[in-house]
């Protein structure tokens, strides 16, 4: 029999009985398995790393309810290997180390290899997590990490360096209706027995509410089935009755975090007021705190828009006051009139990119002195030293236009600022032009 066909023995499924749905409709063979087909599709490295077992440590990152897991468990079950499982949320190094020691003997005197299969592994500390090290390196153990954080931040380099990362993907409501089907038809561990239908819409909706998520798909069709009962038909009005609020995948802390503040950003910087609602609305409806959202806003009136539109800078700390005013929800529409008027407003980094230069000059040519010139002088000893001397004050002059150079000597002539030709910045860069020809004439 093919190793990725495998069936589950009935005393297997006897056990199977008592658990959730969600338990029990965890594929046992790879043709049971939605989703994640370039990772373990057929002619995928890791696929035949499997068939011909010579799969070496890796780690599986993705969102939760996507299969790390249970990939885990089959892939040590075609190979016929020992699978241990834990947890880095309730599990020792200690204990781990004292049941890896055992690893090495087993493969000796049964040929078979050892999967450890450590949840959560990001839990684990950096040093913590370098107690793996050695078995990986002898290979004592095939170690399967299992992570919802990105590895490139939360895994001990020198363990990330001698393991594969592979991504899983978020399920489709494709896969995830093929998952609610599956269990509505399987009449060994699914509810079969029940001769329960299910609406299209109704399907549709728990594809969508489960958010990429098999296992929260499966746990609201349990909750439709047992609210329904057999011999039913599970509709969108019944689903609605017992499903309040679907939670969106969010990690206040976390690279979801990121990832979100980072495609908001990138969206007003493109000009798209609808798909800015859009990643606001999904942050605050993951619970993001509003006031990291202003505090973004602010900084991105400055970093984008600038003197292309000096409004946005008054206008999001009109919101920042407001949403202090309101609190949640009320304040939430101001958060969005900025987003909206952000997008559609003239763009400019030139006062970031000026300022980004200035700052370079100020920590590279170090202290320069400011010109005599320019210096106050209060006292008789700094006028006799020159203190501002030859200074001229531009309200003597015509236009207020001076010959005088402000720059240090060390920097005299520099431009920083390239003002663009958007919004009120083509009046600035107007001006900037007609001050330097004046300059000139001096």
């Amino acid at each position: 029999m093919d190793l990725f066909q495998k069936k589950m023995k009935s005393s297997d499924l006897e056990t199977l009985k008592a658990l959730p749905l969600a338990e029990r409709m965890r594929p046992i063979n790879f043709d049971q398995f939605f989703g994640q087909t370039k990772i373990i599709g057929e002619g995928t490295p890791l696929r035949k790393a499997i068939e011909t077992d010579q799969v070496t440590s890796f780690i599986f990152w993705g969102p939760p309810g996507t299969g790390k897991t249970t990939l885990a468990k089959m892939m040590a079950q075609a190979t016929e290997g020992q699978f241990l499982s834990f947890s880095a949320v309730i599990s020792g190094i200690k204990e781990l180390k004292a049941i890896i020691s055992k690893a090495g003997a087993y493969y000796k005197l049964s040929g078979r290899k050892t999967y450890l299969f450590i949840d959560e592994i990001h839990r684990f500390n950096k040093s913590q997590q370098d107690a793996f090290l050695p078995y990986v390196e002898n290979g004592d153990i095939v170690l399967i990490g299992a992570t919802t954080e990105n590895p490139s931040f939360e895994i001990n380099s020198t363990l990330l360096s001698r393991m594969r990362v592979y991504v899983l993907e978020r399920l489709t409501e494709s896969e995830l209706s093929e998952i609610i089907m599956s269990a509505l038809e399987d009449s060994e561990r699914g509810l079969k027995k029940s001769n329960l239908t299910i609406d299209d819409d109704a399907l549709q909706f728990i594809a969508g509410t489960a958010d990429g998520d098999a296992r929260r798909g499966l746990v609201l069709l349990e909750t439709a089935a047992i609210f329904v009962g057999d011999n039913a038909v599970i509709t969108l009005e019944s689903l609605k009755q017992i499903h309040q609020k679907s939670f969106a995948l969010y990690d206040k802390s976390g690279e979801e975090h990121y990832n979100l503040i980072s495609v908001l950003h990138k969206t007003i910087r493109g000009g798209d007021p609808d798909a800015a609602l859009y990643w606001l609305a999904r942050m605050l409806d993951g619970g993001e705190e509003p006031m990291y959202i202003i505090r973004r806003l602010i900084r991105f009136a400055s970093e984008d828009i600038g003197l292309a539109d000096p409004y946005a800078l008054t206008l999001t700390l009109a919101v920042r006051d407001s949403y202090h005013f309101l609190g949640s929800p009320e304040g939430e529409l101001a958060i969005a009139q900025a987003v909206v008027y952000m997008a559609t407003a003239p763009k400019s980094n030139a006062i970031y990119t000026a300022f980004k230069k200035a700052q370079i000059d100020a920590t590279e040519k170090g202290s320069l002195p400011v010109p005599h010139g320019l210096r106050n002088a209060p006292t008789s000893l700094m006028k006799e030293l020159g203190y501002g001397k030859n200074y001229q004050y531009a309200h003597d002059h015509k236009d207020g236009i001076t010959s005088q150079e402000y720059f240090p000597d060390a920097l005299a002539g520099k431009s920083y600022y390239k003002p663009t030709q958007n919004g009120r910045e083509k009046r600035i860069a107007e001006y900037m032009n007609w001050f330097k020809e004046q300059r000139n004439k001096k």
